[in-house]
């Protein structure tokens, strides 16, 4: 090993991940002339960083041969479009010997792979421009199935050539029917919008959906039909434009992530320009329209919508959502399924101030045009922020917490820890009666960050403890004996919470400190990951850049003992939830890294709350009596539904009944949106001085408190601290606030 290094240097920082980067994720180097060598050089590399440096490195035998050589395959072709199945009996015949190559540096697979792969890619390039040469006919009677993963590769030709015909009939009939839709809407007058919504368009909105509706209403049904295959055959074009503007290295990178993600989900490599938006990414600076995208198979998925954004100011895309198409202002939208992420990234990317429309399907299998204007998301949303809560004479605090964010080279530069302190004693100042901690969402960040705020709560204890490789047992603690809040508490959470997230609620409920309420149970990631840069380990060598690694050095267990890898948080109080179906945890990826225990630390629960259980009882008690919540698990249960059908009908009379009774179903649900809670919300006195003098800043806390006053949930954690409350407390907060408002009048 004459190339590497024999030590590893320990100067990087421990990063908390958030979710698994699937390997179909297609983010690539940059385009350079071909180099075996240095490929095989990093296969060396990240074999020997891996088998030192991982918290429990796989065994790389058949076993894992045969893993790798299933998530590969999947990367490559996850829509089975390209590869017949004899090529699959072809690669087939290395499925238990990649373990050798890599230990051996071969290429042979992989050469064989990428050079069949561009055979393929190129012959497609024939399917559809044939395809889509001569109009479809959507009389025919025939469907089309698009759960790839449990279908065959194709025989042959023939076969394939059809796969692909349907697969652009369904794209195209889809464009269609939404195109007929529009336009029948405009005949008939019928418009979805609110008065108060077209109050605010600009002359320039107008305008363009006037000249819209005259093109629709001009266009017959021929030009209609035409237009949208004229359309796909620009998105095709585009799609293969990108893919032979790559190079083998490019893909040589997914087989890199096949071979690091058996190590498990969290173990990854970035190429050199991923590590570049990996860093900028970590800056907290955004820009767009402010959501976060990923991959699932030949779709573009919504993970999350940053707080602030253009995306969370519109209110109409959320997570879930998949991206169909994209269109650059009055621009003809451009189909990007199948498209490589880092492209669609680039096209709903854009100067601030420009329009960008999304053609979205909905989790609720609706599909939707939503245009948005770009703009830069700022750090200051990243941040937490609080407001006070009143109801029925008590006045309680609300902290929101996106992220456990810090800057360890910067001392300067503030840090969750610090500012969750800032929020309580604000928020003690206006005397609320409990605090709400919502961690919703929030998908981890730095360790310390989760002891400092978790001793906000209690006097002094351990908080967390972490198991490194070699079994080196760690414990957290907070020694500090000043407890900032010793009321009433409540953490709400989610599936999306996770990491640093998970440490702060399994605190809380193993002191019994506070009570977490929200989604069954929390994300469940209780590894710990290091960004390695892969360059320092190589001397003197002319090879360019070698990219980074981040792998799985430890573990962290709550202090009771139990992991919280895989199993998460289960709540205290289970609230039903719209995606409690689909399976988005950690425990739904596979390769995840087991659930295990250790020995518990030594710490003593809060004795400070007498109705702890009957607090979580009433709530239980509510919530099964509540017809709103009852609407949730409904749709919840029908959302689940809907993800399991994947046969679609190429008939337009059928697909038209089809999606006209996925829109009648849904229109039942739109209560959920549309709900009201009692709360009385306002910003503390500093933040009110600041929204007189920043217009920006006045509209992100209204429309927070907008979201906040249709929250069931956060309804129903201010009924948990009502319930919380010690006898007569009640009282004497609604003299306090009596005498308050008599002072003021």
């Amino acid at each position: 090993m004459n190339t590497i290094i024999q030590f590893m240097k320990r100067h990087y920082k421990i990063l908390l991940a958030v979710v698994a980067l699937s390997i179909g994720l297609w983010s690539f180097m940059p385009k350079e002339t071909a180099d075996p060598e240095k490929d095989k050089t990093l296969l060396e590399l990240l074999q020997f960083v891996i088998e030192r440096g991982h918290y429990h490195p796989a065994k790389i035998d058949d076993a894992f041969s045969k893993g790798v050589y299933k998530d590969y395959i999947n990367a490559l072709d996850p829509s089975k479009r390209f590869f017949l199945q004899s090529d699959i009996d072809d690669f087939a015949k290395y499925e238990t010997s990649i373990d050798d190559e890599i230990k051996s540096q071969k290429l042979t697979f992989f050469d064989l792979t990428y050079n069949r792969l561009m055979k393929r890619m190129s012959e497609s390039k024939d399917f559809y421009k044939e395809i889509l040469d001569k109009p479809f006919d959507y009389n025919v009677d025939e469907s089309f199935n698009t759960d790839y993963e449990k279908l065959p590769f194709a025989k042959n030709t023939t076969e394939l050539k059809d796969k692909w015909r349907k697969q652009i009939k369904l794209s195209t009939l889809s464009s269609l029917t939404d195109k007929l839709k529009m336009q029948e809407d405009f005949k008939n007058g019928v418009t979805d919008e609110k008065d108060n919504d077209k109050a605010k368009k600009s002359e320039k909105d107008l305008q363009s959906e006037a000249k819209l509706k005259a093109e629709l209403l001009g266009k017959s049904f021929d030009d209609l039909e035409k237009e949208t295959r004229e359309t796909s055959l620009k998105s095709l074009n585009e799609y293969f434009g990108f893919i032979e503007e790559l190079e083998r290295s490019n893909w040589f990178s997914v087989y890199i992530n096949a071979i690091t993600a058996r190590f498990d989900p969290h173990t990854n490599y970035f190429a050199p320009e991923e590590k570049e938006r990996f860093d900028v990414s970590m800056s907290g600076k955004l820009e767009g329209i402010g959501a976060r995208l990923q991959k699932k198979n030949d779709y573009t998925e919504i993970t999350e919508l940053i707080s602030g954004g253009p995306a969370w100011r519109g209110k109409e895309l959320e997570a879930g959502d998949v991206v169909m198409k994209v269109a650059q202002g009055n621009q003809e939208p451009v189909d990007v399924v199948g498209m490589r992420l880092d492209d669609v990234v680039k096209k709903i990317k854009g100067p601030k101030g420009t329009e960008v429309r999304l053609t979205v399907k909905k989790v609720d299998g609706t599909i939707k045009v939503i245009s948005l204007i770009r703009d830069i998301v700022e750090t200051e949303e990243t941040f937490a922020k609080s407001s006070v809560i009143e109801k029925d004479g008590m006045k309680y605090g609300i902290i929101y917490l996106p992220k456990f964010y810090i800057d360890f080279e910067n001392k300067e530069s503030r840090d969750a820890g610090k500012d969750i302190a800032i929020e309580v004693e604000r928020l003690k100042k206006e005397n609320v009666q409990g605090i709400i901690m919502d961690v919703r969402d929030n998908g981890g960040g730095s360790l310390q960050t989760v002891v400092d705020i978790a001793g906000l709560f209690i006097d002094e204890g351990p908080i967390v403890q972490i198991k490194s490789a070699a079994g080196k047992k760690e414990v957290l603690y907070d020694r500090d004996d000043r407890i900032q809040w010793d009321g009433p508490l409540v953490i709400m959470q989610n599936s999306f919470s996770a990491s640093a997230s998970e440490i702060l609620a399994a605190a809380m409920q193993d002191y019994k400190r506070a009570i977490i309420i929200g989604s069954k149970q929390s994300y469940g990631k209780g590894t710990v990951q290091n960004v390695i840069d892969l360059n320092q380990f190589v001397r003197g060598s002319n090879m360019g850049d070698m990219g980074a690694l981040k792998t799985t050095t430890q573990k962290f267990y709550r202090i009771n003992g139990g992991s919280t890898q895989l199993e998460g948080v289960s709540s205290d109080v289970a609230m039903p939830d719209r995606y409690a179906y689909l399976k988005m945890g950690e425990r739904d990826i596979e390769n995840a890294m087991p659930w295990d225990k250790i020995e518990a630390a030594i710490y003593s629960t809060w004795d400070k709350i007498d109705n702890y259980d009957v607090a979580i009882a009433n709530s239980k008690i509510r919530i099964a009596a509540n017809d709103k919540f009852k609407l949730v698990e409904e749709n919840a249960k029908w959302i689940d539904q809907r993800d399991k059908e994947n046969v679609y009908s190429l008939n337009i009379d059928k697909f038209k009944q089809e999606q006209a009774k996925i829109e009648e179903n849904a229109k039942k649900f739109k209560a959920i949106s549309n709900y009201k809670n009692n709360l009385l919300l306002s910003s503390l006195p500093y933040e009110q001085e600041a929204m007189a003098k920043d217009l920006s800043l006045k509209e992100k806390r209204e429309r927070w408190h907008e979201s906040l006053a249709k929250d069931i949930y956060v309804e129903e954690a201010v009924n948990i601290l009502n319930d919380l409350q010690p006898a007569g407390a009640k009282k004497v907060a609604n003299k306090k606030m009596l005498k308050e408002k008599v002072i003021k009048s």
